[in-house]
């Protein structure tokens, strides 16, 4: 691995905020009644949501990312499918360590670019990047959980700029 990119991506403990307790909850107790309180999240509204809570500029974000999303979403049977993934997700945090031991054995140049407004993976989980890597660059953007949406051209300079400078020597 020559370099991380992480967008909003959570990789410690600090990063599974308020969002994540009823999931939390979830992956304790799989039960039905746990998982109809996470139904909502296939829902129009919280998918909407998603695309443009912490946003700037409401204008910016294109009703085509939830509408879209929301078509596949709406799919037969998909709730229960996003239930699993949900579930799923539960996998990771007890990774978290052994993430966070391979970034201080292996040092990996990492770009951080995060939407400091996400309340999914709010940016809490952001700055713990910086205790166990030496060669962070890192970039709170003032948006929300698709930070690519409102911010894509800002983040694609970083990146651009991130792998000329860090990876030069790859690259040549």
């Amino acid at each position: 691995m020559q370099s991380l990119i992480v967008q909003n991506g959570n990789a410690y403990e600090e990063g599974l905020r308020e969002f994540w307790e009823p999931i939390k909850a979830y992956w304790q107790e799989r039960s039905p009644e746990n998982g109809e309180k996470l139904k909502y999240l296939v829902t129009l509204e919280a998918t909407k949501w998603q695309y443009t809570n912490g946003v700037r500029n409401l204008e910016a974000i294109s009703p085509d990312t939830w509408t879209i999303d929301q078509h596949f979403l709406d799919r037969p049977g998909n709730d229960e499918i996003q239930l699993a993934l949900l579930y799923s997700y539960g996998t990771n945090p007890p990774l978290y360590p052994q993430w966070q031991e391979y970034f201080r054995q292996y040092q990996p140049p990492t770009l951080i670019v995060w939407g400091k407004n996400d309340y999914i993976f709010p940016a809490d989980g952001a700055y713990p990047y910086q205790r166990d890597l030496k060669d962070v660059e890192f970039h709170l953007l003032d948006t929300g959980h698709f930070a690519l949406e409102e911010d894509g051209d800002a983040i694609a300079n970083y990146i651009d700029q991130f792998l000329t400078s860090r990876l030069q020597s790859v690259l040549a």
